[in-house]
């Protein structure tokens, strides 16, 4: 019996992990809607003062050929949902989107996720109406992958988001003053 029960212990699981108290895990199979936005059992969410690549954008890659910026930032959160295994907590909910931070862990570090596609260049500090970033260490990681050139920095044409956004934003108040 000793015996029987030592294999079966030996055949099972020895460590499981879930998410600590107040966290839930974001596994692979959500449905992506953007780089920073996903939709698991009829909620969204949306990782905090990050905004992803758009979809629909383009930018240049490195022979000649146009890419959509936001399949690219869509394609790099997957990786990272699927390699880092994120938890996540909900910060805030508005207009029906649970606003979330998440971490991932990478061996034994913890790290940011948002901070990571930041820096990773595939996504962006989010902008408030003010043109003030949400959270200002998300901006200072922005300005090292630009400066680095990481990621989606390295093409030439690629826009910060929040550009394409105000001049959509503006050119609705004009059409809407005339």
């Amino acid at each position: 019996m000793r015996r029987a029960l030592s294999l079966l212990l030996a055949l099972l699981p020895t460590f499981v992990s879930a998410a600590p108290a107040g966290y839930f895990d974001l596994f692979p199979g959500v449905t992506l809607e953007t780089g920073d936005t996903w939709v698991s059992n009829g909620e969204r969410f949306r990782l905090y003062g990050v905004q992803s690549c758009l979809r629909g954008t383009a930018y240049t890659d490195k022979h000649g050929q146009k890419r959509d910026c936001g399949e690219a930032s869509v394609a790099v959160l997957a990786a990272y949902i699927k390699d880092t295994k994120p938890v996540c907590a909900p910060v805030v909910k508005n207009d029906g989107i649970a606003y979330v931070v998440c971490y991932a862990t990478v061996g034994k570090e913890r790290l940011d996720l948002a901070n990571v596609l930041i820096t990773s260049g595939y996504a962006f500090a989010a902008l408030n109406g003010e043109g003030m970033p949400y959270h200002v260490p998300y901006a200072v990681a922005e300005k090292l992958a630009r400066d680095k050139r990481a990621g989606l920095w390295q093409f030439e044409d690629v826009q910060h988001p929040a550009i394409l956004l105000s001049r959509e934003v503006n050119a609705r108040t004009k059409k809407a003053g005339q």
